[in-house]
């Protein structure tokens, strides 16, 4: 006969199928991302880009996930600063980091990531203004962001920066674990850093080369973006090709 009173086990039952009913209810990850995207506080320009972009592929591929504390590293508009906002939610950070280098072309670069961090429904955003070399954010991070703005890194107007200071920087900011994701338009294969300046693109074994000096390791890629029509020989903003561009991306983890 049982050592437990059969009320005590009735009830231990009863909380069990409780617990088990509320982790079926709870939705997964896959359903928060695009809840994240279906949201209708985004703007018409966001969702206009959707198709190209594939967002719900694109982040479920790089990790991103409730509770994240991420770098969105050159935001931009912050079409991926509001997805990661919702996603991330309120135990998570959201930090739109503009290199200061910027400035220099635009005096108001961060103005986009500032107008959505001002608003109410993106509260966890914060942005942070700071010289490319010396990215850093106020506390450790599950993943720094990078799309389609690698390649500049490169170039004249940004100094060019130092390759092997800002991955190093990221790699240090991130938790052990952490993820840098990094997307961007493709040159053509051996083209090194030859078009970063005039096409826009930039050859992903340049890419590799960098981030795995700095002591990340390749945990996965994806042709999610892969648009076998795009010879790689027409500058981004091409019509024939704008927003249509073969793109590379490649998840690098920082070692336990």
């Amino acid at each position: 006969m049982s050592r437990y009173p059969a009320i005590v086990v009735a009830s231990l039952f009863v909380a069990m199928i409780s617990a088990f009913s509320q982790a079926d209810a709870a939705p997964n990850t896959s359903e928060i991302i695009s809840a994240a995207i279906a949201d209708p506080g985004r703007p018409a320009a966001d969702r206009k880009q959707d198709a190209n972009r594939k967002p719900l592929e694109v982040l479920e591929f790089a990790g991103v996930k409730p509770g994240d504390r991420v770098a969105d590293f050159i935001p931009g508009g912050g079409y991926v600063t509001r997805l990661f906002s919702k996603i991330v939610g309120k135990k998570g950070h959201v930090y739109a980091v503009v290199p200061e280098e910027f400035f220099s072309m635009r005096a108001n670069a961060d103005a986009a990531v500032k107008a959505i961090a001002a608003d109410k429904e993106y509260a966890n955003v914060t942005v942070l203004k700071e010289p490319a070399e010396r990215f850093s954010a106020p506390e450790k991070l599950d993943m720094v962001w990078t799309s389609m703005n690698y390649h500049d890194l490169h170039d004249k107007f940004l100094g060019p920066v130092d390759m092997a200071v800002l991955n190093k920087k990221i790699f240090n900011t991130l938790k052990p674990g952490g993820i840098y994701l990094v997307l961007d338009h493709a040159a053509a294969a051996g083209s090194g850093l030859r078009d970063t300046e005039t096409l826009h693109r930039i050859d992903p074994a340049a890419v590799k080369k960098e981030v795995l000096a700095a002591g990340f390791v390749l945990d996965a890629e994806s042709d999610i973006l892969h648009n076998p029509e795009d010879d790689h020989s027409a500058k981004i903003f091409d019509p024939a090709i704008r927003g249509r561009t073969d793109k590379f991306i490649f998840r690098f983890r920082k070692p336990n």
